[in-house]
């Protein structure tokens, strides 16, 4: 079977998850720091999970706004799944990630997470419910 990888693109983050083999379940894998528009840096740090994982495709959150339209963080993600794509080969599917991180959040809170602690996986739970809604949906 193939993993697919689930990122939820922040300007100074990436939430990285991963399916497992059989493409039904999403893992966190972790938070990867960048500097955007620094696409070049983003493929490089991720590039090593890429090739870990063995991954076949890639699922990256587009934050759509409420009404459906596409704002400037939408454009950004848009951005930087054509450069991921264009710099691995790997297809990138974008999906809507509307209030996934507000989830992840209240998932975190619900669990007694410290403040502290979910800042530093917020992104990756993000990435993880991103990649599973997809995984859902395309019955995989």
């Amino acid at each position: 079977m193939k993993r697919v990888m689930g990122l939820d693109v922040g300007s100074k983050t990436i939430g990285v998850a991963v399916s497992d083999l059989m493409g039904w379940t999403a893992q966190g894998v972790e938070t990867v720091y960048w500097t955007e528009p620094d696409f070049d840096e983003a493929v490089r740090v991720l590039r090593p999970i890429i090739e870990q994982y063995d991954v076949k495709e890639v699922v990256v959150g587009l934050p759509k706004n409420m009404n459906g339209t596409i704002g400037p963080r939408g454009e950004a993600s848009e951005a930087f799944a054509a450069a991921l794509t264009e710099a691995t080969g790997l297809p990138t599917i974008l999906v809507d990630e509307r209030l996934t991180t507000m989830q992840a959040e209240r998932m975190l809170i619900s669990a007694d997470v410290s403040r502290k602690k979910r800042k530093a996986v917020i992104d990756k739970m993000a990435a993880v419910m991103i990649l599973q809604n997809y995984l859902d949906r395309s019955g995989k």
